[in-house]
């Protein structure tokens, strides 16, 4: 599953139709499917009738079995409201970030989950405690899943050693790889899928790494790892979201621009990622 880039055009309003034949191309490259409206997809800047067409778009462009949504908030009625527009527009299921505006307890992400659940969609809880400084250790996501409140993790915090926790504390809670600097070893360990951000940019690379990693073939899966990793690791960059816009237009990609005010990418670091997108294509 992509996490998907938000295309827009030069005055900052966002290109509908490039992003679903972004999502169209995605699919039809070997992707499973896309994942709209996470941090790569900007949507703490949209409008919220820009973040409902955005996942509109995406349904439209691939189908709703393909799509799932973000629906992080502030609050968890609005995270709510969020996952009910996603079953509205036919996604399949929606990934939830814990509470952001503060750093939440247990009983507060217990609540949350609890609320959202009411849409009545498959939720993938995402666990980035980098910025949300609240961590879904695996004890929390086996309660989490033991309540019937998740049925998935995005795991991003690198650390692989939680992919053995968690199978041991809820052998039935799916995996999804979250860093994608760490797919390789997650999918060794038995993740069951990789939401990803370069795949924006480097498609079928991405592809053919994560069908050889998943299905064990490393004589394959190492050599691409090797040359994607370069890249790979920028998912924890702040600059990410530059990254990979400036990695899709390497590829001749429409990457659009970022709409947050954000510095221009050094100059050293722009050639970096250029140097490594060409490297892989």
């Amino acid at each position: 599953m992509v996490a998907t880039a938000l295309p827009f055009t030069r005055d900052l309003t966002v290109d509908y139709d490039a992003f679903g034949a972004h999502c169209r191309r995605l699919v039809d490259e070997g992707c499973d499917g896309v994942v709209p409206n996470g941090s790569l997809g900007e949507y703490q800047t949209l409008t919220p009738d820009e973040r409902a067409r955005v996942v509109r778009t995406a349904v439209e462009a691939v189908g709703g079995e393909r799509v799932m949504p973000g629906v992080a908030a502030y609050g968890s009625r609005e995270a709510l409201s969020w996952a009910e527009q996603a079953r509205d527009a036919g996604c399949a299921s929606v990934m939830l970030l814990p509470p952001n505006a503060y750093r939440a307890d247990e009983g507060a992400v217990f609540e949350h989950y609890r609320t959202v659940a009411k849409a009545g969609l498959p939720i993938v809880a995402y666990n980035n405690p980098i910025d949300t400084k609240v961590d879904l250790t695996p004890a929390l996501l086996a309660r989490l899943f033991g309540e019937g409140l998740i049925v998935a993790v995005k795991e991003f915090t690198g650390d692989v050693r939680r992919a053995y926790m968690i199978r041991e504390l809820a052998p039935e809670l799916d995996l999804l790889v979250g860093s994608d600097d760490v797919v390789l070893e997650l999918l060794t360990a038995g993740a069951k899928g990789w939401i990803a951000g370069f795949p924006n940019s480097v498609t079928r690379k991405c592809v053919d790494l994560y069908r050889a990693a998943a299905a064990g073939d490393l004589t394959t899966a190492l050599p691409l790892y090797r040359d994607l990793h370069p890249l790979l690791r920028w998912d924890a960059r702040v600059e990410f979201v530059q990254a990979i816009k400036l990695s899709m237009d390497v590829a001749g990609l429409n990457g659009g621009a970022c709409r947050p005010p954000r510095l221009p990418l050094p100059a050293d670091v722009a050639a970096e990622i250029s140097a490594a997108t060409e490297k892989v294509m």
